[in-house]
């Protein structure tokens, strides 16, 4: 821990040890104001473009209007409460932590005489407004979403709960970024268990920075490293986070990131998405059996149909058609192979196309490799069929990061199958579901309530309830109150 620097009574010492902390000379955006009020020194630090010249200018004619006398007595109380008319002032002793607020975006004032500096939250970010996020769209609903500052993100989410209870935390990570995080949660009705251990994995926390943010947290959360599987699930819609607020999940807000994190988040929790509970309860079940059977799809349909199409005497002869007519030149399982590594190149060539240009990337791939491939005989209808219907799968997934490691499990399985046939499908998809069942998602069962089995719980996850007759918050979570 970096030891304390205590104001002196000695002006310019202070003035000197921020400017040699901040070196002020040698960045143009940092300043530093030298000021003479009511007969003292004053010195106002700000980074430019991150403070509200409005306000400070305001907050600079009162302090002009000033005289010495008024200061003469209890000079900081009266610069507090009376004499600095703004919302968000603090106090600090501390000259490395007031010099670490200003490059947070705060302004301080150090006044000569006085033992205590004046922090003063005038700041100001640059950010876009609220809009729909592109991977949780829904037909009817809310346009907002979660932007890059962790201000606008705790109103929204403030906004949807009105509830007393409802706690923003604020702590701040990496060693030179001091990056703002908020822990926010309903105390009333999560686990105040969990939310302590999440304080302490949050505060041991020991790295320079957090440039990506939600997803840097991550890696220091999930204790896997090498784990493909999401054991926290992200959103950027208020509605959702507010949602699983009210079950007792936890809420972490970054600053810089418009997705905030839900801990914790099993296996099933990350198929789930906002337009089931947009629609009547018997039309979200439809759409959630449908995108269930479409992930399970992602992850077995090509493997077992490569299964069924290698190995002979496994389907009746009404079902011979499963197989392919024309195999082509490359053997089946190259041509997969090839496929997949084909669909990645194009989802990374989108990522990094032009929107004008997009319509043109989709012609390349449709007509001109898709068609073309086949004709020539590098792959086989039956491929592009399967494959595309896989593909599909994975994009009617909710969460992106789960999709994506679903579609290592299905190149796991295919490999396994190519090498080892029956066996090796039946082995595979085995350990596959070992593995995701002894995964932790801060050391609860990621299945749940799958492994272990909780029937009720298990119905809730397939049926979508509705709302009037779903009055019990999730088992695992352990609320407070979880009939209420």
């Amino acid at each position: 821990m970096d030891k304390e620097m205590l104001l002196s009574n000695d002006y310019e010492q202070n003035i000197q040890y921020i400017h040699d902390y901040l070196a002020i000379d040698k960045s143009f955006d940092l300043i530093q104001l030298d000021l003479h009020y009511a007969g003292r020194k004053m010195a106002l630090y700000l980074v430019d473009g991150l403070a509200k010249d409005d306000i400070l200018h305001y907050l600079m004619r009162f302090l002009a209007e000033l005289k010495e006398e008024d200061l003469a007595t209890n000079a900081f109380e009266k610069l507090m409460k009376r004499y600095i008319p703004y919302v968000e002032v603090d106090e600090e002793k501390d000259l490395k932590k007031g010099a670490d607020s200003v490059l947070a975006g705060s302004s301080l004032l150090i006044v000569e005489g006085l033992k205590k500096a004046i922090v003063i939250d005038a700041r100001t970010y640059p950010v876009r407004g609220p809009e729909e996020p592109d991977l949780e769209r829904v037909v009817r609903g809310a346009r907002d979403g979660y932007v890059e500052t962790i201000v606008f993100n705790t109103a929204l989410t403030r906004r949807k709960i009105r509830d007393r209870s409802l706690r923003m935390v604020y702590t701040s990570i990496g060693r030179r970024s001091k990056t703002d995080v908020c822990l926010c949660y309903i105390e009333d009705i999560a686990d105040s268990e969990k939310v302590e251990e999440l304080k302490k994995h949050l505060e041991s926390i020991d790295t320079d920075g957090i440039p990506m943010a939600e997803k840097t947290v991550e890696e220091f959360l999930s204790g896997k490293m090498w784990n493909p599987y999401p054991t926290i699930r992200y959103t950027e819609r208020p509605d959702t986070a507010a949602e699983h607020l009210y079950e007792g999940h936890i809420i972490v807000i970054i600053d810089g990131s418009p997705s905030v994190m839900i801990t914790p988040a099993s296996f099933w929790q990350h198929l789930q998405h906002a337009e089931e509970y947009r629609q009547k309860p018997t039309i979200g079940v439809y759409l959630r059996l449908v995108r269930f059977l479409a992930v399970f799809a992602s992850i077995f349909l090509i493997p077992l149909y490569y299964l069924l199409s290698t190995q002979t005497g496994l389907l009746p002869e009404e079902l011979s058609f499963v197989g392919p007519r024309d195999p082509g030149t490359i053997p089946l399982f190259f041509q997969f192979m090839i496929a997949e590594i084909g669909i990645d190149v194009l989802r990374m060539a989108a990522i990094h196309t032009p929107t004008t240009l997009a319509t043109a990337l989709g012609l390349v791939s449709a007509i001109i490799i898709g068609q073309i491939a086949v004709d020539v005989g590098l792959f086989s209808t039956e491929v592009v069929l399967y494959l595309a219907a896989a593909v599909m799968g994975t994009f009617a997934t909710p969460s992106y990061e789960l999709s994506l490691a679903n579609r290592l499990a299905r190149i796991f399985l295919l490999v396994a199958v190519a090498l080892f046939g029956v066996k090796g499908f039946i082995i595979g998809s085995t350990l596959f579901i070992l593995y995701l069942t002894q995964l932790k998602t801060f050391y609860l069962g990621y299945f749940w309530p799958f492994i272990p089995f909780e029937p009720k719980s298990f119905w809730n996850i397939f049926i979508r309830q509705p709302k009037p007759y779903n009055h019990t918050r999730p088992a695992y979570l352990n609320p407070k109150d979880p009939d209420k």
